[in-house]
């Protein structure tokens, strides 16, 4: 039987982690994502190398903090669809006991992940509907899998700039950390115009408004404020890719997204 209450998914309006599956080659998207991720990607062809590293970082950062940190529960807001090497398999291969909270306001995200995010029997693995503007429900939704008493990695990766009021995205932040007790990180990306320039910048949040699709590229200065009253580990906020790269023939080069994990004092 069918759950009349069940959310419906808006497939007349590109959603943002349906987009981001399309550039990480997945296959849960709608023809309105795939338009809107090839119009974007006309204008910024690097955006299929921002969404790669944005997971590429995701995976290092929690490699760093379940293996060398011994953070053993994490709660990731904005998980996007699962793909592949998501933090609850990272962290628990690592540690089978390890604890995760996804968080997510999509309904088809929400769907693949009760259906594909199936952690280890030694862990726990736990799915919270919720905006990222809606910081206490967040919490108290976690608190029924994590211990806030103990260390929290808490994960939002380049999902404040959905968040149009700085100031705004900035509360919503600081309210977020101010319950994860001392030990505990912040893991967080967000993109900049440091290297397209402003041009191409406005010529993207054009498209984005445009869209009903927003999203808010941040200068470099405004996304170091989120990490705010953080002690950053090496080496500090730098582009994804130049966060603790894995060997390479080539060295790694700077793109518009920049990235930072900063342990709470």
């Amino acid at each position: 039987m069918s759950d009349a209450s069940a959310p419906v998914v808006d497939i007349t309006v590109p959603h943002s982690a349906r987009v981001w599956n399309y550039w990480l080659g997945g296959k849960d998207h709608y023809p309105v994502d795939r338009e809107f991720g090839d119009r974007l990607y006309e204008l910024l062809p690097e955006i299929v190398q921002l969404a790669r590293q944005a997971r590429a970082f995701l995976g290092r950062a929690v490699t760093y903090l379940a293996g060398e940190v011994g953070i053993r529960q994490f709660l990731d807001i904005g998980t996007g669809l699962p793909t592949a090497d998501n933090t609850h398999e990272v962290a628990q291969r690592i540690v089978p006991d390890s604890r995760i909270v996804y968080v997510d306001h999509d309904p088809l995200v929400l769907a693949h992940a009760r259906a594909l995010l199936v952690g280890t029997p030694e862990g726990a693995t736990n799915y919270v509907d919720a905006d990222v503007r809606e910081p206490k429900k967040i919490l108290q939704a976690a608190r029924e899998t994590l211990d806030f008493t103990q260390p929290i990695g808490l994960i939002m990766l380049g999902i404040m700039g959905n968040v149009a009021d700085l100031d705004e995205a900035y509360a919503i932040v600081r309210e977020l950390c101010e319950s994860l007790p001392s030990g505990s990180y912040l893991v967080f990306k967000d993109g900049t115009y440091a290297v397209m320039g402003e041009d191409r910048a406005d010529a993207i949040h054009d498209l984005h408004e445009h869209e009903s699709f927003p999203y808010h590229l941040r200068t470099p200065e405004q996304v170091a404020r989120f990490l705010d009253g953080f002690e950053l580990v090496e080496p500090g906020l730098v582009s994804t890719p130049l966060w603790r790269p894995g060997p390479s023939a080539e060295p790694p080069l700077a793109i518009d997204d920049l990235c930072g994990v900063g342990r709470k004092p």
